[in-house]
């Protein structure tokens, strides 16, 4: 998994091994929130835009990898790794948002 996720554009985040990663898919639920399918894939890179630069988007600015399978946002909450399955050389993670305690 990576180590961190951060936005770098709109709807492009970066791992810390210069990989670009997509939300292309999210879906809202009850029980838990939201979850969003991160897919990794090469593209181009545009200038960087700053948090006050970005649109209010339902995603943290940033992930990191905790233990437990488990990413803390920038936010605050928690992202349990449902899966992450690699394929012909592509990445497929599926994140959700655990409830707040």
């Amino acid at each position: 998994h990576p180590d961190r996720l951060w936005i770098w554009e709109k709807a492009v985040y970066k791992d810390e091994n210069q990989r670009t990663w997509l939300p292309i898919a999210m879906e809202v639920t009850t029980e838990s929130g939201l979850q969003v399918l991160m897919h990794q894939e090469d593209v181009p890179l545009g200038k960087a835009m700053s948090p006050s630069e970005l649109e209010p988007f339902l995603l943290p600015l940033m992930w990191q990898l905790y233990p437990e399978k488990r990413y803390r946002a920038s936010d605050s909450s928690f992202w349990r790794i449902v899966y992450h399955v690699e394929f012909n050389g592509m990445e497929d993670m599926l994140l959700e948002k655990l409830p707040l305690l």
